[in-house]
């Protein structure tokens, strides 16, 4: 395609494309050329929300080759559940698992996560109209229940779920750690984590003041990370 034929937002990234190729192909082609002859050796599955503005690589500054990255709507990891169907983000947690042998798993939530927005919409009662991602979020639907009392369409837990409207980030948080313990649904990710070879992490990020907040392994709250 012709340049006068691309649009501003195509143009900046045939831009960002050719600062990459100049950064690590043109001044630094030996950590490429590894890359490439010795493949990837990731140490770290991380498993962000496809959210534009939490790029898991940008956020951590990391290079070609040191994250396995899959991004989905809200972060979450689904239960293990081999049926035969398509399962996209346990496909990757698999293959980071057991062919990359990574040593560290992350899921990274972050403050105003529309996914998490619509899970609480759900909750509400709200219809929605979608056919994808109402039924993901609710993977996480359990991550309500300690704030809601009686889960049961009764006026009560309806006021309770219109009050986290106002709280996102505890269901936010909340959701991260209901992924964490999904994680421990695969009998291959248990196996590692008990072996003392794997380590599960949660993290949230608030977009509003750039910090970063993490599950404390004793007191399992979330903590900010000094």
């Amino acid at each position: 395609m012709p340049d006068t034929e691309q649009s501003q937002p195509i143009r900046q990234l045939l831009a960002g494309i050719k600062g990459f190729r100049a950064r690590y192909y043109e001044r630094r082609p030996d950590s490429m050329r590894q890359l490439v002859t010795e493949g990837q050796h990731p140490e770290i599955l991380m498993i962000g929300c496809s959210d534009s503005r939490v790029d898991p690589a940008l956020l951590t500054q990391s290079e070609p080759g040191e994250l396995f990255v899959v991004r989905n709507v809200a972060n979450l990891v689904p239960p293990y559940q081999p049926d035969g169907s398509y399962h996209g983000t346990s496909a990757a947690i698999e293959y980071a698992v057991r062919v990359l042998g990574v040593s560290h798993v992350i899921v990274l939530g972050h403050a105003q996560c529309g996914g998490i927005q619509g899970l609480i919409r759900l909750r509400t009662g709200q219809k929605t109209d979608d056919d994808f991602v109402s039924p993901w979020v609710s993977i996480a639907g359990s991550a309500l229940d300690p704030y809601i009392n009686g889960a049961d369409g009764t006026e009560r837990s309806q006021a309770d779920a219109e009050r986290l409207k106002q709280q996102p980030d505890v269901v936010e948080r909340a959701a991260v750690r209901t992924s964490v313990e999904n994680l421990m649904t695969f009998p291959f990710v248990r196996e590692r984590v008990e072996a003392g070879t794997l380590s599960l992490h949660g993290w949230w990020f608030d977009l509003e003041d750039g910090e970063l907040w993490a599950i404390d392994p004793q007191s399992r709250l979330f903590q900010p990370v000094e």
